[in-house]
């Protein structure tokens, strides 16, 4: 009969192996699962989106929100839904280099629900600090367009990825159309 220190010794060294083996076989099916959904390319051939305008509000005493405003059809068989969380990246395509910026917030409007084969109209939201101005002061249009002109800079257009289906949404800009209506109601 074997000594009871020994039995505890092997009893524990088996345990340890059988959880370091455990630990190995569960740490590999998630590296391989994050590598497999890594893999995976976005999908951009399932909506497609026109720029329908744009709108500035103050929105509380030292900022604004500027909201885009998009026609989003689905261009397949499925119905979707689309809503503001974690799985839901919007960032920016910048004009210098093509990159993707997210240095400030932007975030959907509200959630949306596409049927297939339909178009709905989807809006998403710039938020920042800005003091807004006051109506009788000359500058008040100027300094509006300059808000509007610095959250669009160096943007080409908006591109958001839902992260749960690997879609990607291109959000046209319309930077140019905006230039020129600004230009046209001096």
């Amino acid at each position: 009969m074997l000594p009871r220190k020994s039995l505890l010794i092997a009893g524990g060294s088996a345990g340890a192996g059988l959880l370091l083996l455990l630990g190995w076989a569960v740490g590999g099916a998630a590296i391989n699962r994050t590598r497999n959904s890594a893999a995976r390319p976005w999908n951009d051939k399932v909506f497609k989106a026109s720029y329908v305008g744009s709108h500035l509000k103050e929105t509380g005493q030292a900022s604004a929100t500027l909201t885009l405003s998009y026609d989003l059809e689905n261009l397949t068989d499925a119905d979707y839904h689309l809503a503001q969380g974690p799985g839901l990246v919007i960032a920016r395509e910048l004009v210098s280099g093509g990159g993707l910026s997210q240095e400030e917030p932007i975030q959907l409007s509200y959630p949306a629900f596409l049927p297939a084969r339909q178009t709905v109209r989807i809006a998403i939201e710039v938020t920042r600090p800005f003091a807004w101005p006051q109506e009788d002061d000359p500058a008040y249009v100027t300094r509006l367009r300059d808000f509007v002109k610095e959250r669009l800079a160096n943007t080409t257009e908006f591109v958001m990825f839902d992260e749960a289906t690997r879609c990607r949404i291109d959000l046209p800009g319309a930077w140019d159309e905006l230039q020129e209506t600004a230009q046209a109601s001096y």
